[in-house]
């Protein structure tokens, strides 16, 4: 797999996997978060491919004081095949090129698969309880 920053091209295949995955929510609108996110670290959106074809994909971002992971994903026909390791190694590198000392990501509860994927990769529960405020409400997009 060849990890690349994201084009704008990418738009459709990126979104189609985070759904693939379940990654999506009605509040989410992730044609707005991709926006989002290319307003600010924009090489921090990162693609996966194989032979051409976006496989995978992750939204990073670094604060200064940790770096973060969101939309990590994996097409789940090829799960399980170290895409996903390989792609979080690669995030991991880069973090730390930036000199970031902590990588923090979250983990919806019961998704006890992910939770093993993250575990086996040196990842543990930082016994912290996640804190969230909406500051945009995002209108769901429109299906048609």
């Amino acid at each position: 797999m060849s990890i690349r920053p994201f084009r704008p091209e990418d738009q459709a295949a990126v979104i189609a996997l985070w759904q693939a995955c379940g990654l999506t929510r009605p509040w989410n609108d992730p044609v707005k978060d991709i926006e989002r996110k290319r307003a600010e670290q924009p090489e921090l959106l990162l693609v996966g491919e194989v032979d051409g074809r976006i496989v995978a994909s992750a939204m990073v971002g670094y604060d200064g004081h940790r770096g973060w992971v969101n939309y990590l994903s994996v097409e789940p026909s090829l799960q399980g095949r170290g895409l996903g390791a390989a792609l979080m190694r690669h995030i991991e590198a880069l973090l730390l090129a930036r000199g970031c000392p902590k990588l923090n990501l979250q983990v919806r509860q019961g998704n006890d698969a992910v939770l093993g994927f993250y575990a086996r990769l040196g990842y543990g529960d930082d016994q912290v309880i996640g804190l969230g405020k909406r500051l945009i409400h995002d209108t769901p997009p429109d299906p048609s």
